[in-house]
């Protein structure tokens, strides 16, 4: 079933029954669910994978590879793992737009500040027609939390059709405390309901 088939299918309700039923009232057992869904995910076969129509979720090898980069045509990158190191000039005379996000993969570390700033990027980089790689340095936490977070903000989706969303495409893990951020946002959008 191609990608767009499936979304067809999540959109007009196909899977949104086999919904798992999330406990968002007990923050500890809604980490431990979360990870649990996550867990049922497929497994990493490739740099990088769509997750949504255009945005594809990676690791740095991928983002440095500009041979690669050009063959998948991306117009857009936001690194979720930029250090002093290096920042967007690797694509400079490319016509890529970058954006990047210092962010360590820790679980103390507030992803949850550039939720926003993160989702906007991505909804433009997509509004106006374009292609864009989410990365980190594996490509399953800090791209992945920043990738929900913008299903949630910009799709209108809980917590819950986001994973499933995703995990369809590339299997992702993100920290415990990016999933309590994550849970934080479901609940600020929808409460304690799942759907």
């Amino acid at each position: 079933m191609s990608f767009w088939s499936k979304y067809s299918e999540w959109r007009s309700g196909g899977s949104r029954s086999a919904q798992p039923e999330i406990d968002f009232t007990s923050p500890g057992l809604a980490v431990m669910e979360v990870e649990r869904l996550l867990s049922s995910g497929k497994v990493i076969n490739s740099a990088a994978d769509e997750v949504w129509p255009k945005l594809y979720i990676g690791d740095m090898y991928t983002a440095e590879n500009l041979e690669e980069l050009q063959k998948h045509h991306f117009t857009h990158i936001l690194n979720c793992a930029q250090n002093s190191r290096r920042g967007g000039e690797i694509y400079d005379g490319m016509g890529i737009t970058y954006q990047g996000i210092e962010a360590q993969d820790t679980p103390t570390f507030d992803m949850s500040a550039h939720f926003k700033t993160a989702a906007e990027f991505i909804h433009k980089a997509l509004k106006g027609e374009g292609k864009i790689l989410v990365h980190c340095q594996v490509g399953v936490s800090r791209s992945a939390t920043i990738v929900l977070a913008y299903l949630m903000l910009k799709h209108n989706m809980t917590l819950v059709e986001s994973i499933n969303m995703v995990k369809e495409g590339r299997g992702i893990l993100p920290n415990r405390g990016f999933l309590r951020q994550l849970i934080d946002l479901h609940i600020k959008l929808y409460g304690y309901r799942n759907k």
